[in-house]
């Protein structure tokens, strides 16, 4: 049997509770999209109010609705049903409340598919017996999105080393990258963007810890001739719009929402914030942002240090700190040149260190190991 599965196609069952929408989610359907490209049979299961259930088909993603959004019985029960009667060579869980769930489904059933737990963000995991028994014995691989994680959980859970691998979110370089000449100006125009001033931009769910509040707080410390693209949408929003309001910056702060391709939105900006304080792997965003070319202002929060090298490939500055932010934005606002050099050097490292490709290839490694273990 094992044999076989190191020859054909696997049969990966994704697992996801979130409802929202953001990196996680958008990996799990670009990870399922390219694996389904590589002959995988691949299968998501999501809550039917959940935003990925609706992306999934835009994405050529087969999705099942089941009630696993919450800890509750019936998601152990649905997870039994479906397990039961869909025979599968690998479940990949991404959430607290979906691996909880699919773990105990599996210990009820007395499955042998093993479990991969990926773990998207950098929160501290609880360190007690029934969470070291859902990493170290309910799953058979931890992955990781950055390296900075996977030490997270050696270092301060204690979990195996050698049962967590690193596997660092990949773009598609070739989708994301800067525009040709004239790009910038016919993305503004597209876009209704003002093309006589430096466009600062942001694009993350609308998050507290995505750190908004403090980019908006730098916005008033800022010259005028700087304005502000929020891309996005979240909780946060009313909350940012009062600041916005309060702080005198209507005119200067614009909210995009939600948008289905933010490739138009990156190539209309002179420069990329995300001053995220918590919780961050390697963000998407920000790897979208360096392969466009964009000059980006972060912090050290995460896996961030991981692409974000200070004066290299982007300004970093401490997280929940407006005024260093607005110093960091200033300064590259004023300086075309050095803005250029470092969106070249963020695209080179990102190209060499995150691709699409390399991502499906260890993620494929991955679920074939434990597959024919």
């Amino acid at each position: 049997m094992s044999g076989e599965v190191a020859r054909a196609g696997l049969r990966i069952v994704h697992t996801e509770s979130s409802l929202g929408w953001g990196g996680q989610e958008i990996r799990v359907l670009a990870e399922s999209q390219g694996l389904i490209r590589r002959g995988h049979l691949v299968t998501l299961l999501c809550p039917p109010e959940a935003r990925i259930h609706l992306e999934a088909a835009n994405w050529g993603v087969p999705v099942v609705a089941l009630p696993i959004g919450r800890k509750r019985p019936v998601g152990v029960g649905a997870l039994m049903s479906w397990f039961g009667a869909n025979p599968c060579d690998v479940i990949n869980t991404h959430s607290s409340t979906d691996s909880w769930l699919a773990a105990l489904a599996r210990l009820a059933l007395k499955l042998r598919t093993p479990i991969v737990r990926t773990r998207h963000i950098s929160a501290a995991v609880p360190r007690d017996p029934l969470t070291r028994w859902l990493y170290t014995r309910a799953a058979s691989r931890i992955v990781t999105t950055g390296e900075a994680l996977r030490r997270q959980l050696v270092e301060r859970n204690g979990f195996p080393a050698a049962r967590i691998e690193s596997v660092p979110t990949g773009i598609d370089a070739g989708r994301f990258r800067p525009g040709g000449e004239g790009e910038r100006a016919a993305a503004r125009a597209r876009l209704g963007l003002p093309d006589d001033r430096v466009l600062l931009g942001i694009v993350a769910t609308l998050r507290s810890w995505k750190g908004h509040r403090h980019l908006v707080q730098a916005m008033a410390a800022v010259p005028e001739a700087i304005e502000l693209v929020i891309v996005g949408d979240g909780p946060q929003r009313e909350a940012l719009q009062r600041q916005v309001v309060e702080l005198g910056l209507a005119a200067r702060v614009r909210f995009a929402g939600n948008q289905g391709d933010v490739l138009p939105w990156l190539r209309a900006l002179d420069i990329f914030a995300l001053p995220s304080y918590a919780n961050e792997g390697v963000p998407q965003a920000l790897l979208q942002a360096m392969l466009v070319g964009l000059p980006c202002v972060t912090t050290s929060v995460g896996g961030i240090p991981e692409i974000a090298e200070h004066e290299r490939t982007a300004i970093v500055v401490p997280p929940e700190d407006p005024a260093a932010l607005a110093a960091a934005i200033v300064e590259l606002a004023g300086a075309e040149g050095r803005r250029r050099e470092m969106g070249e050097a963020a695209r080179k490292l990102c190209v060499e260190s995150h691709s699409l490709e390399r991502m499906l290839d260890r993620m494929e490694a991955v679920f074939r190991g434990v597959a024919c273990g």
